[in-house]
């Protein structure tokens, strides 16, 4: 079988998302457009219904877009 050139030596040491333990921070609910990202992308991988790296993966882009909305002020 070829090598997988994605493939990250690194990643097989790392711990898998569903056995570490939950943060201490209260998590907070997806909104109605992240639960639709995730439902997305579950059916775009042929499951029924989001799976835990599907919801993940929506909280995380929010995060992401709602960190680049905000210009960072230039300095004269």
């Amino acid at each position: 079988m070829p090598a997988n050139p994605s493939y990250n030596a690194q990643e097989s040491t790392t711990t898998p998302v569903w056995a570490t333990k939950n943060p201490k921070k209260k998590s907070k609910k997806l909104s109605p457009a992240q639960k639709a990202k995730a439902k997305e992308t579950a059916k775009k991988a042929g499951r029924p219904y989001p799976n835990l790296v599907d919801n993940m993966n929506a909280a995380k882009s929010a995060k992401k877009s709602t960190a680049k909305k905000a210009p960072a002020k230039k300095k004269k």
